[in-house]
Order: C-alpha cells, then structure tokens, then sequence
C-alpha cells in the first residue's frame, strides 16, 4: 500500500516540480540555446521616404504626474515629422492632463485629444482611436499604429527601431524593449527589473525562433492598422488579445531589443500584487478567446510549444504548486525523504513571511533571498486569485494608474520637458 502512495504521489509531485521548474528555468535555458547566434531578419525601412505613417494610440487617466515626460520624448522622435500623429483618449481625467495636453498641442498639431465623459476603461478608449486614426491615414493599407502608455518615455530611435521591420509583409506587430527607468531600487523593484529583463529576452527570442512573441509588452509595441482588431470591452488584458490576434492572421510579432523605452518598475509589491491580479484574471480571459493555439493540430506546433512553455505553464503554476504541496504531504507521513522535502516546502513559506515582517520594521531590512522568496509566492498568490476572479465573472476594464507610476513621475516631473 505504501509502495502505491509513493509512486502515485510521486508522480505527481515530480510532474509538478518539473513544469514549474521548465517554465521559470528550463524554458529560458533551452531558447538561449536555440537561438545562439541567430537574429532578427536585416530586411528593414532605412529611407525616410520609406517609413510607414505612424499613429501613436494613448488612454490616459489623471496622469499629470508623468505626461510631460512622456509627451516631450514622443514629439522629440527621430521620425519624420509629418509622417506622425498622436491621438490621446482622456477617460474622464480631473487632473491636470488635458491642459498638459492642450499644452503640447499648440505647439505640435499633430496631436489630437478626445476627452471621454465619465469613465469608459482603456479598451473602449483605444477601440475608438483606432477607428479614429484609420480613417487619417493617407495610405490605409501600410498605415501603423503604436500603442502606448502613458508613463513609458521614448528613446529618440524606438519610433524607427519598431516600424523599420513592416518592409517585410509577414510582420504584423513589433514589440518595443521596455528597460527599467530607475537606477536604484526599492522594495521588489529589483525583483520586478529582473523580471522585466528575462522577459524582454524571451520574447525576442521567441520572435527570432517562430516570429512568435507570445504576448507583447503592454507599455509600448506597434502593429500594422489592417492587422489590428477591436477588442472585446470586457476584456482586462488587451496586448495580449491583439498579439494573439496577430498570429491567429498568421503574421508574425517580434521584439527589437534595440527598440528601447523607459518605464519606472514597481516597488511596493502590495500595488504590484493587485496589478498582477487584475491581469491575471484578463490573462484567462484571453485563454478561454485562444485555446487552440495550445493545441499543436490546430496551431503552428512551433507557437503551441511557446505557448505551453511561457504562459500555459505559469499560468496554471498555482495549481501545480498545490499539487506538489499536498503531494509531498502525503508522502511525508511514509517516507523520511519527502518529510525532509516538505519541512524544506513549509520552510520557504515561513522565509517569504520574514521578508515581510522584516521589509516591515522600522529599519527594512532587505535579504535579497527572501525577497524573491516572497515575491514568487506572492505572484503565483495574485495568478490564483486572478483565475478565481475570472470563474466568478472577471472585472470591467475601467483601471486605476498604479502608484509606481505616480511616484516616478512626481520624481521625474523636475527634468521633464514641460511644453506648457
């Protein structure tokens, strides 16, 4: 009877350790391995004559605090001038925005304004501004739309680093390389940067395997207009719907690491922990509209392995965290071994529950262990919750900007370029 508790509680103790394992550790490792020494196919824009019209998409709510920045390096773009429109959505904003807006409008006419009234949530908004801009195109057919937000400050080349690759009719988005804007850390903002990077790595190299960046960043990507779609507006995540979209049109998404912008990471893993849950729950969201690119027969059998590999995989880490949790419990109470591994188990719990109460105290003291410690745990926390959230019903799409964003910015007001 024991002999058969340990093999069934054994398999699934090790299937889960090793998915979890793979997905954090193995996975990175073996693209770095596939994509030794290959890159980015050198078929791109490089005369000014060449490069596509550009429509910069931006919801914004009550962002005063990071606009300046944001807008003065947009306008400082290394673009040809008339080739760029900026089409900004207010969601009802009480602050100072609209007049910084206003400000930057009268001194570049190519940015437009629409304040919406009450609250509407970023999908509508950029639903609408994409309808918008579309229709401004001179020439629809190469038209290119980069969605932006509001706290991510442009390098004077991203503009030509993301657009130069539409020379090729296969690429249908490019993704901007999103680098941590602080020099000195906080909190889990080390923890966050480090995140940050390995993922901006992962993406790229999805692209150069399989022209198939399994989700886009958020902050900054552009995308052909004739390849965008609305998305649904009770969707939480939309990056991820219209990357996914993308592949579904069989184009490629990439990443150009040499496409650079600057956004302040979080630090204070409290808000960290609540954006995390709100993009989880639009995270299944998206797996429910996209389940067949999971399955090989259905899907390119290339994407599928990514799919399982960074997202299918994490996703259901929770699951698959509780699974070898209870697993090694049970095997505990036969086998000295795995009594051994579960007081490690229950350890790591009791090392992220130190990092808090000594992240707390008067002094923070910071133990750079513990800390990643409890942010793994505290993000898996927020991905379970998020899937709980999603089988309850999911939120609407109205946001709130996190607090990161309004500190960095209150600190980056001073050496903004203020156009007002």
């Amino acid at each position: 009877m024991e002999t058969a508790i340990l093999t069934v509680f054994g398999l699934v103790f090790w299937l889960c350790v090793f998915a979890i394992g793979y997905s954090y550790a193995g996975f990175p490792m073996l693209l770095k391995w596939l994509a030794k020494d290959k890159d980015l196919p050198d078929e791109i824009y490089q005369k000014d004559e060449d490069f596509p019209e550009v429509a910069v998409l931006m919801a914004v709510y009550n962002e005063e605090a990071v606009l300046n920045k944001t807008l003065a390096s947009i306008v400082a773009s290394n673009y040809p001038r008339e080739k760029l429109r900026v089409y900004i959505g207010s969601d009802g904003s009480t602050d100072r925005s609209h007049a910084i807006i206003e400000g930057f409008r009268a001194q570049y006419p190519n940015l437009d304004l629409t304040i919406f009234e009450g609250r509407n949530g970023k999908i509508r908004i950029m639903n609408h501004l994409a309808r918008k801009a579309a229709y401004d195109f001179r020439v629809p057919e190469t038209g290119v739309f980069v969605l932006c937000d509001a706290n991510v400050a442009w390098s004077p080349f991203l503009l030509r680093n993301l657009t130069c690759h539409f020379r090729r009719d296969k690429v249908g988005l490019v993704g901007a390389n999103v680098i941590d804007a602080q020099k000195d850390h906080e909190g889990i903002g080390a923890e966050e940067d480090a995140y940050v990077d390995r993922e901006n790595l992962i993406k790229y190299q999805e692209g150069v395997l399989w022209g198939a960046v399994i989700g886009a960043f958020g902050a900054c990507y552009a995308m052909r207009a004739t390849v965008f779609r609305p998305v649904p507006e009770k969707y939480i995540v939309d990056d991820f719907f219209l990357t996914m979209t993308c592949l579904e049109q069989k184009k490629e998404a990439i990443v150009d690491l040499d496409a650079e912008c600057y956004e302040a990471v979080s630090t204070d893993i409290r808000e960290e922990f609540r954006r995390k849950r709100r993009i989880a729950t639009g995270n299944f969201q998206n797996l429910s509209h996209f389940f067949c690119f999971l399955l090989p027969w259905k899907r390119s059998p290339g994407i599928s392995f990514a799919f399982w590999s960074h997202k299918g995989l994490r996703w259901i880490g929770p699951v698959l965290l509780i699974g070898a949790f209870l697993s090694c419990f049970v095997m505990s109470t036969i086998s000295p071994f795995y009594a051994m591994l579960f007081l490690g188990f229950v350890g790591t719990f009791f090392i992220a529950g130190l990092d808090r109460i000594l992240s707390d105290a008067k002094a923070g003291i910071h133990v750079k262990l513990f800390r990643f410690v409890r942010y793994f745990y505290s993000m898996n926390l927020a991905l379970f919750l998020g899937m709980i959230d999603y089988l309850k019903g999911g939120q609407n799409s109205v946001w709130e900007p996190t607090r990161r964003v309004v500190q960095e910015g209150e600190k980056r007001q001073n050496v903004g370029v203020k156009a007002d």
